[in-house]
């Protein structure tokens, strides 16, 4: 009745599937699985950056169906267990330690101890819902994603330009069939886990140099969770192919300006984002071939454009060919908004688009060129709080020898994926993907210390940065 893999169990009307996939890889140029080197002892590229990081994980999924008088009552949970290479952090002086996470290893920091815990591993429960009724309850990828999420053709994790929460997140949606592939969804989101971007608090001041050279403009300081983020979804899936259209309200609840309750807080605001995707089936380039594409903007809705896996920040360091300066680094920050002492959220406006051409050259061997780009720009209410009104560097940020200070910057990504299918269920893939930080500071400043990444305090020049990391994974799916 639900296809391939379901049995009844014994005893009931209810069938059941098990599955799941074994997956094995190793990311090439990153401390992350798999992300770019953006930030911390990745975007340092020095000794401390890893030139790989592995990791192995087994999924494992269970999906109940029971026919009832109102429709399937369905529930699925998907759980991963994965063990990931330690990520170095240097001590300033050449000593390198692994993680107080990979340290820790277990589930919740048990591990065991007679290895440094380093066998434990690590837990992550991507969906765990129930569906009854037109009804959707519980943890699952997000309404406002596109069916592909994060991965229009690609595996790496960290594209921008679309929403993606494909690890899951609790909601409460209902979906109405209207016929011919034509749908229309009305979801309430948690926002807390992954709808938030930071909100900066500008009211202490200036911002540590260290900090700010650590990619971020202050303390996020968001407040308790108040309204979940309002979705509402048109879908037609057809057999030329897929059109969605996804609208999110997304509440943003700052806590105060300083640390007592008598200090006053800004108004909440609301933010949105907007979101068209298309895939297109059966173009003329293959059997099988398809194009996915996506484009949003979002008014202080950030993570819907630089989705919860892409970085939220950047700190990356690189070469110069400017006299006297040591290095180069390259500065951005995501944030949904950001406030003064006295004044409202100042909303931060982004867009972006990612897509990806997906060919099969024969049954055993496809392969996948994708890109995305997205662009952020605080405003002139937020630019002038971090650089002051017009970048005069009496707002947040005052780092004397910057001749060009604005927060706004954009990221371009392109990459290409080849996958070989030799049997049934088990699949070889190689990718590469390039990343470009276009920041907009300029200068040459003097840079304090970096702890922990062994950056000297010297003269850097701001400029723009690059990044090129690959990936290799070899899946078993079941």
């Amino acid at each position: 009745m639900y296809g391939a893999g379901f049995y009844y169990i014994p005893g009931t009307d209810t069938c059941i599937k098990l599955g799941g996939y074994l997956r094995v890889e190793v990311a090439l140029g990153t401390n992350s699985v798999f992300g770019g080197d953006y930030q911390t002892q990745g975007g340092a590229h020095n000794r401390l950056s890893n030139y790989y990081t592995a990791r192995s994980r087994q999924d494992l999924n269970i999906d109940t169906r029971t026919a009832t008088e109102y429709g399937v009552l369905r529930t699925y949970f998907d759980a991963t267990f994965s063990w990931t290479s330690g990520a170095y952090g240097g001590n300033g002086l050449g000593g390198t330690v692994y993680s107080a996470n990979a340290q820790a290893g277990g589930f919740g920091g048990v591990g065991n101890p007679s290895d440094g815990g380093l066998s434990g591993g690590s837990l992550g429960v991507y969906h765990a819902f129930i569906q009854f009724a037109g009804f959707t309850m519980g943890k699952t990828i997000s309404q406002f994603d596109a069916p592909w999420v994060n991965y229009p053709g690609n595996n790496f994790d960290g594209l921008v330009g679309g929403s993606g929460m494909v690890t899951g997140v609790n909601q409460l949606t209902y979906t109405a069939q209207f016929g011919n592939g034509i749908s229309g969804t009305v979801s309430l989101q948690d926002q807390t886990a992954y709808g938030q971007a930071n909100v900066v608090n500008t009211s202490a001041g200036l911002i540590a140099p260290a900090t700010f050279f650590g990619g971020t403009y202050g303390a996020s300081d968001i407040g308790g969770s108040r309204v979940p983020d309002i979705i509402g979804v048109l879908k037609a899936d057809q057999a030329w192919g897929m059109f969605q259209l996804s609208a999110v309200g997304h509440n943003i609840h700052a806590a105060y300006y300083g640390g007592a309750e008598t200090t006053g807080h800004p108004s909440d605001t609301w933010g949105w984002a907007v979101q068209g995707s298309l895939q297109i089936k059966n173009i003329p380039t293959g059997a099988g071939d398809t194009i996915n594409i996506q484009a949003v903007y979002t008014d202080g809705a950030s993570r819907y454009n630089f989705q919860n896996l892409a970085p939220q920040g950047f700190a990356m360091y690189s070469g110069t060919g400017f006299p006297g300066a040591y290095q180069s680094v390259g500065l951005a920050a995501v944030a949904d908004g950001i406030f003064g002492l006295g004044t409202g959220i100042s909303k931060v406006q982004t867009w972006g688009m990612r897509g990806a051409w997906n060919h099969n050259w024969d049954p055993y061997w496809s392969s996948s060129l994708f890109g995305a780009y997205a662009q952020l720009k605080y405003g002139n209410g937020g630019s002038a709080l971090i650089c002051g009104p017009g970048g005069t560097l009496t707002g947040l940020v005052a780092a004397a020898g910057i001749t060009n200070c604005n927060p706004d910057f954009n990221v371009s990504q392109i990459g290409v994926i080849t996958r070989w299918t030799p049997v049934r269920g088990l699949t070889f893939s190689g990718e590469v993907v390039y990343t470009h930080l276009d920041q907009k500071f300029a200068g040459v400043v003097a840079v304090p210390a970096q702890a922990g990444i062994a950056k000297p305090a010297a003269l850097y020049e701001l400029k723009d940065q690059n990044s090129v990391v690959g990936l290799i994974r070899a899946q078993r799916n079941f």
